[in-house]
């Protein structure tokens, strides 16, 4: 963690889906073929559900992709949804109504939302969006199919990386940073690798897995090697200044919680002091996992987002980077740093069978 990071007010993540160009059209009944979709482009990422039209034929993406032209060859990503424009057998009618914040949905619920695309409820609610929650099928096809979201591994508390997963990316982490630790820290924050479709919850999981990689050099250290900087986290301008004593807020847990200041918000938000008793991040495991999901999930440092929204919202791997640690690293200042990041991030989303996305450095 750099020696001093601004700290972010806590709210309310707001998720934004990519690809809205080429989003699901709505379709009408008719003997006529059904419309063409907005025309390919090898430059937009689409994911599971997403439509396109090329050669007079639209496609829809089973999963991630980007510059992978529809066909029913390569790597079978493409399904053909037929001739367009004209000509061809019937299709069925998206008549359903659009999504209302706060209008109860009983289970089996199709609604329309904003980007154009269906999701049908897999639990009654009180109108929760359907992007975020995790209540929904999404996206839903009018030919009565849905998108695939893969449950999450059993035991795992809706975490997208099993344990076996776990310890096939951290060989040689110590039995304090367990897998039991992380999924009980992980209740603190409930859009954490649960925002968005299958393939970006996965993404979002290996990108902040790769970080605390990085950080804890393979989950291995659980404070700050170099005690000679120890006294230096002391920020005495505080009002509350530093109980613990001078010596007490150096890097701890597996994102490297420093600084009074930052112990004071991060224990502030899981209703833990930590400003007193910082010590509880490098003894308990959850309280330490619990410290780098707050950072994750509530904290911008020196980049313009948090890293969860630089994930959701498709900005890309390097953009968590630059929150975590940018002003040190991007932009040139330690590329070595940087590509060892992105070399965890595309091993472990080989190992999760996802794609990495596009803009993984910074």
């Amino acid at each position: 963690m750099p020696k001093k990071r601004l700290l972010s007010i806590l709210a309310v993540v707001s998720v934004a889906v990519a690809g809205a160009a080429a989003a699901i059209l709505p379709m009408t009944a008719s003997n006529a073929a059904e419309a063409c979709a907005a025309a390919y482009s090898s430059s937009t990422v689409y994911t599971g559900g997403m439509r396109a039209s090329h050669n007079g034929r639209n496609w829809t993406a089973k999963w991630w992709t980007q510059g992978e032209t529809p066909s029913t060859g390569g790597s079978g990503v493409w399904a053909d949804n037929g001739a367009c424009g004209g000509g061809g057998t019937t299709t069925p009618t998206c008549n359903h109504p659009n999504w209302v914040a706060g209008q109860f949905y009983a289970a089996g619920s199709i609604v329309r939302y904003t980007n154009g695309q269906y999701y049908r409820a897999t639990h009654e609610n009180p109108g929760y969006d359907p992007v975020i929650s995790t209540w929904y099928w999404a996206p839903y096809s009018c030919t009565g199919g849905g998108g695939t979201t893969t449950p999450p591994p059993a035991g795992s508390g809706g975490f997208p990386v099993s344990e076996a997963q776990f310890n096939q990316m951290f060989p040689n982490r110590i039995p304090f940073y367990s897998y039991a630790g992380l999924i009980d820290a992980i209740k603190k924050y409930p859009a954490f690798t649960k925002t968005g479709s299958d393939t970006v919850r996965k993404q979002e999981a290996a990108a902040f897995l790769a970080n605390i990689n990085h950080e804890s050099g393979g989950l291995v250290y659980v404070e700050e090697i170099n005690q000679a900087n120890w006294p230096l986290y002391c920020d005495r301008s505080q009002p509350y200044g530093c109980p613990a004593g001078q010596s007490a807020y150096h890097g701890r847990g597996p994102i490297q919680l420093s600084w009074n200041f930052n112990y004071k918000a991060a224990g502030d938000a899981l209703g833990i002091d930590l400003l007193n008793n910082p010590d509880r991040v490098k003894n308990e495991s959850s309280v330490a996992y619990q410290t780098a999901v707050w950072y994750w999930m509530t904290q911008r440092g020196p980049g313009t987002m948090t890293p969860h929204d630089a994930m959701v919202n498709s900005r890309g791997f390097g953009e968590t980077i630059r929150s975590i640690n940018g002003s040190l690293e991007c932009n040139g200042g330690n590329p070595a740093q940087v590509q060892s990041r992105i070399n965890a991030y595309q091993r472990f989303t080989s190992i999760l069978g996802v794609a990495p996305g596009g803009n993984l450095s910074c």
